[in-house]
């Protein structure tokens, strides 16, 4: 194995020297921010106002509260980039649980190295936003306000190293990634298996792209190891400048038994779509379904455990260059009545969001 790695460390570290060598773009740091303020009403009306245990966004009833607040600082030269994120809000609340102390407040901290003297060649490591997904944290980049129940149950952000490769039309990208595990910045304690992943994105045009991601590990400690096999793909079309819309499907397996051959299976279709009315003004929606009847990701206490078609509808205006307003109405209707009305199960559920997001 040595023989092998020392060659690749040494071309590696050749690479990167010439790099640097040949730096022309002047050093270059730039600050941003993000903050989203939501109010989200729940006619199931949790006494304690948190509502579904499968939702990690705008997950609060009846009260105005911050989703996610972001401040980012990035640093950029020919050869070497940086990003550091902080954050606050009920996202980091709910996403980040399991994480030790002040990595809680983490939403980025990464440092990456270009190693090629001619290609677009880079090796990133640290905390670094999820490969995996069509949707990600920062509301304004996506055609819903809320999160499909697909993105909020697969990872929002990873620890690990990555390298990637654009080739020069941009037509193509390709990364292969070491991780610590399925959405964790710290190991789990017990944990001594380390995940793998890759992403392929392919951009033939700006109507068109498509994206394979994947992930592969045991996110359990070492006497309760089982593989985890992930798959996350996604198109998205944009045939006119008003009209957006993805088609995705994630679909995963689990081992139900440490060494077993038998798997645990869960999927999930999804599709999303925007129409901008006018310049300031859009609409968009989007159609789920969550099947996990084995509960792997999801469990409930139900025979049917998590079987759940979604739905929503949402209406955006933009205020200003930098201030977006969206209102969303959505429902969920479940085989299981795993839902809570009236202090009774329930088969459905429906909500009603607004937020406004405001970035420098």
């Amino acid at each position: 194995m040595k023989k092998f790695l020392y060659p690749l460390i040494f071309i590696i570290f050749s690479n990167l020297i010439n790099a640097q060598e040949t730096e022309k773009l002047e050093p270059k740091i730039t600050f941003s921010g993000y903050a989203e303020i939501f109010y989200n009403y729940d006619f199931a009306e949790p006494e304690n106002h948190i509502r579904q245990p499968f939702l990690y966004t705008y997950n609060r009833h009846n009260e105005f509260n911050l989703n996610i607040g972001l401040a980012k600082a990035h640093y950029e030269t020919e050869n070497m980039r940086a990003n550091l994120a902080a954050m606050a809000g009920t996202y980091v609340q709910d996403n980040m649980a399991a994480e030790q102390g002040a990595l809680k407040f983490v939403n980025e901290a990464n440092v990456g190295f270009k190693i090629s003297k001619d290609k677009n060649l880079w090796i990133d490591a640290g905390i670094l936003p999820s490969h995996i997904g069509w949707e990600s944290a920062v509301g304004k980049d996506n055609l819903t306000l809320t999160r499909s129940i697909a993105a909020e149950n697969s990872p929002y952000f990873e620890t690990g190293a990555k390298i990637s490769y654009t080739t020069d039309n941009g037509k193509w990208f390709l990364s292969g990634l070491v991780l610590n595990g399925w959405q964790r910045i710290a190991k789990l304690e017990g944990n001594q298996s380390l995940g793998i992943g890759h992403q392929l994105t392919y951009t033939p045009s700006t109507i068109f792209s498509i994206n394979s991601s994947s992930f592969i590990g045991n996110d359990k400690p070492k006497g309760e190891k089982k593989m985890r096999y992930f798959h996350n793909l996604f198109a998205t079309l944009k045939p006119t400048d008003k009209f957006t819309t993805i088609l995705g499907f994630d679909i995963g397996a689990e081992q139900k038994e440490k060494g077993s051959d038998a798997y645990n299976i869960w999927y999930s279709p999804n599709v999303l779509a925007k129409y901008q009315i006018t310049e300031k003004a859009g609409i968009g929606g989007r159609l789920e379904y969550y099947n996990d009847k084995n509960g792997v990701i999801i469990s409930t206490a139900t025979p049917k455990i998590f079987q759940t078609f979604g739905y929503s509808l949402n209406f955006d205006y933009q205020i200003h260059k930098n201030i977006l307003w969206r209102s969303e109405a959505r429902g969920f209707s479940s085989k299981d009545a795993i839902f809570i009305k009236d202090g009774n199960p329930a088969g459905g559920n429906f909500s009603l969001t607004t937020s406004v997001s405001v970035w420098f």
